[in-house]
């Protein structure tokens, strides 16, 4: 849902960064590394501590490295697939550190167990929604479809976390958690049903 917004940020709001990173000699691994090391310092320092609306605040200037590093491969022609493969890498670091940061909070300062279940089940399930596609597509197969995708989760959590925070609602990221609980879940279902149904077809109908 959210990849339609990607082009007007690379394009207009990220151009300016992309240029004087390029203009500096900062590669884009390294865009991707600071970028990562950030979003898990917001997470893992604020969020423990009961300081949620700062840590998604820090975690959100750091956040759009994302964008920022394929933008730079492009724009330098950069080919070389281990770019991809350290982004793609260190996304999964980032998005466990968030939900790992949520956890912890609801471990020692809310004292939920709940929320902190939900966290942890949002985290692992995060986790194992990019391995399903990524497993299914280095085995031959379309495995891109389900209700959760990355972007998605990672927006609605910081946004719902923010605010209820700000507002004292915790309700609002506490919704959140039931509702990127299911869809991962479900998301995972979607994916492994999928690579089924074209691992089963007869040959030559896969895809």
């Amino acid at each position: 849902m959210l990849d339609r917004f990607k082009g007007f940020w690379q394009s207009v709001m990220l151009a300016p960064f992309v240029k004087l990173f390029i203009k500096l000699g900062i590669s884009p691994d390294a865009v991707t590394l600071v970028g990562t090391l950030g979003v898990c310092a917001g997470a893992l320092i604020f969020f423990p501590q009961g300081m949620l609306w700062q840590g998604v605040l820090f975690i959100t200037a750091f956040v759009f490295s994302d964008l920022v590093d394929g933008q730079m491969a492009r724009t330098l022609g950069r080919t070389d697939k281990f770019g991809a493969f350290l982004d793609s890498t260190l996304d999964r670091i980032a998005d466990g550190a968030v939900f790992g940061g949520l956890a912890l909070y609801f471990a020692w300062v809310a004292d939920d167990r709940l929320y902190l279940a939900l966290s942890l089940v949002c985290l692992v399930m995060g986790g194992v929604t990019s391995y399903a596609r990524s497993r299914g597509e280095g085995l031959g197969f379309n495995a891109k479809t389900g209700i959760a995708e990355r972007a998605d989760r990672l927006v609605a959590i910081l946004v719902l976390t923010f605010f209820g925070d700000v507002l004292d609602l915790p309700i609002l990221y506490e919704v959140t958690l039931w509702a990127l609980a299911v869809a991962s879940t479900v998301t995972v279902v979607q994916r492994v049903l999928l690579v089924r149904r074209q691992a089963l077809a007869p040959t030559g109908s896969e895809g």
